[in-house]
């Protein structure tokens, strides 16, 4: 994924700091090759636990861009951030204009038999996506004006304080790229159930992880009967993406 990945941000992300939970795959060579890339390795600084390690990750790396970076993502390397109407840069730039500071993205479980070559954009060349809400994450924001994000296990919340202000629309999408392949999903997801710590299991993060042949095969079908063209003309995703989104509750609460 690291390429499809690349090749997606690197049109407007001028650094990126990587952690790296012991790659015996080659990623690392290709991380180390990147010349905007700085490599670190993931400590688990919570005993027994993966995803609360990583979560401690999450909420505290982005403070070292305040007073640097205009924009910060936070975010995984099989999770592209997308605008159908616009360039990331445009989008960026309208929001600096506008003043908003926070930019919760509407998540779509990305479905595909396979993976394009290597030199395609998977946003262009694999467009069909079920709208997840418990994909719908906070991934960009702007570091000076938050104080805290408050991520949530795998980002799946948030609860930012600070100088918190959201679009009034929702235009950015995320689009999450594992469904891509079934026995590719399958053996992915074996893998990762290996990085699991004994917190993990016994909290069930990330118990999809050990889901067998048939539990996985049908979640696919179940994204495959909602899924969409994210990039046919017309839908409005603002309107037409399902489910309760946190932010709005907030944004509501603060204009009252």
């Amino acid at each position: 994924m690291l390429g499809f990945f690349f090749r997606h941000y690197d049109p407007w992300v001028e650094r990126y700091v990587v952690f790296d939970d012991g790659s015996t795959d080659g990623s690392i060579d290709l991380l180390d090759a990147h010349p905007r890339v700085e490599r670190r390795r993931l400590d688990r600084s919570e005993t027994g636990s993966f995803v609360l390690s990583h979560r401690a990750i999450q909420n505290e790396v982005w403070q070292e861009s305040r007073g640097d970076a205009d924009w910060v993502v936070v975010t995984a390397l099989d999770e592209h951030l997308w605008c159908p109407q616009t360039t990331m840069a445009e989008l960026l730039a309208r929001h600096a204009e506008e003043g908003v500071t926070a930019v919760p993205a509407l998540g779509y479980q990305m479905l595909a038999d396979d993976l394009p070559p290597l030199g395609e954009l998977l946003c262009t060349a694999r467009t069909i996506g079920a709208p997840w809400p418990m994909m719908n994450k906070l991934s960009l924001f702007r570091p000076d004006a938050l104080a805290e994000t408050y991520f949530g296990p795998g980002r799946h919340t948030a609860a930012p304080i600070g100088d918190v202000r959201y679009p009034r629309r929702d235009e950015l999408l995320l689009l999450h790229y594992k469904y891509i392949g079934f026995d590719r999903l399958l053996r992915r997801q074996l893998l990762l159930r290996t990085g699991l710590g004994e917190v993990d299991h016994q909290r069930r993060f990330g118990h999809q992880y050990s889901w067998g042949e048939d539990q996985t095969r049908a979640h696919w079908e179940e994204f495959a009967a909602q899924a969409v063209d994210i990039a046919a003309p017309g839908p409005d995703h603002h309107t037409t993406h399902p489910g309760p989104r946190w932010w709005r509750a907030e944004a509501a609460t603060e204009r009252a």
